[in-house]
């Protein structure tokens, strides 16, 4: 008699996603092991459920038996949960990690959201990416919400949104900037431990350009520093200006508080993750806010 219903669950994703690869990054087990999973179940059945194509997999007429029979099973599956949530102590509060862009200006009104789906407390911790992952590894959260991370052993990372980094100013500023023009500005940076600064000395490295040659005004250390100090700076001199990223200073732009631009030749984006434990994976609580959360184009 077949148990082992993980391996169901593999046949489902492979099915929704319509292949092996997408399948093994939204379960977070090796492409090799989905294979040997579909390979187990089709020795069980002593028949093959799946066919490979270049354009993605089709069902044999086994196949599709299959499918209908685990999509059942998932129902109830699901039924089961709902019922487990509700016998679960109540007293228990969901922590999600988040980066500081992602805690600030990305995650907050969705928080109800999340709370709606688990019909529990969400609390969220705030700090720089690496040290959200060590909590995730501590397991002081269960959930982190991330910019580009260093990938570590034991843990699940899901590709979510796309970041980008503009120029802004209170100032007007051309549409696109020429690189050479950037010299003229002052500037208010963020420190050298952020991500946000990370991301944009790789990007001047990788266009030649030198920021040391900039007239930095001044260096803060978070990003609501960042747009105050630049909000506040003067207007008669030449342009104050920052880097950072458009989600964090949207609301100003729409009332023309701030002004934004591009730099010609220079890409500066990320991504945000969503990460947790391997060993947590079948969680009903955080499956269901890893669903919540990955279905929000911009949460």
């Amino acid at each position: 008699m077949l148990k082992d219903f993980a391996k169901l669950e593999t046949f489902l994703a492979i099915v929704k996603e319509k292949s092996f690869s997408k399948a093994s990054k939204k379960l977070g087990i090796s492409q090799p092991a989905v294979t040997q999973q579909v390979k187990w179940l089709e020795d069980y059945l002593d028949s093959k459920i799946i066919e490979r194509r270049k354009n993605g997999i089709t069902l044999t007429k086994s196949g599709e038996e299959l499918y209908r029979v685990a999509l059942r099973l998932n129902k109830c599956v699901n039924n089961v949960e709902k019922e487990i949530i509700k016998i679960m102590n109540k007293e228990l509060t969901f922590v999600i990690g988040a980066s500081f862009t992602i805690g600030n200006y990305v995650l907050p009104a969705s928080l109800n959201g999340v709370k709606e789906v688990i019909e529990n407390d969400v609390l969220v911790q705030i700090d720089l990416s690496g040290k959200v992952l060590d909590m995730l590894l501590d397991k002081k959260i269960d959930l982190a919400l991330i910019e580009s991370p260093v990938f570590l052993d034991g843990v699940i990372y899901r590709e979510w949104l796309e970041d980008e980094f503009v120029l802004f100013s209170n100032q007007p500023l051309p549409r696109y900037v020429n690189p050479s023009d950037l010299d003229s500005y002052n500037w208010v940076c963020r420190d050298e431990d952020s991500h946000t600064r990370k991301v944009i000395a790789d990007a001047f490295d990788e266009s030649g350009l030198d920021c040391k040659v900039f007239n930095i005004a001044s260096t803060v250390s978070s990003a609501t520093a960042l747009i105050q100090t630049v909000l506040k700076s003067s207007k008669d001199d030449k342009p104050t200006v920052g880097i950072l990223s458009k989600v964090a200073i949207e609301d100003e732009l729409e009332s023309n508080r701030l002004f934004c631009a591009k730099i010609k030749g220079l890409r500066f984006k990320r991504n945000f993750y969503v990460a947790y434990l391997k060993d947590r994976k079948h969680d009903v609580y955080l499956e269901k806010v890893v669903d919540f959360v990955m279905k929000k184009e911009r949460i």
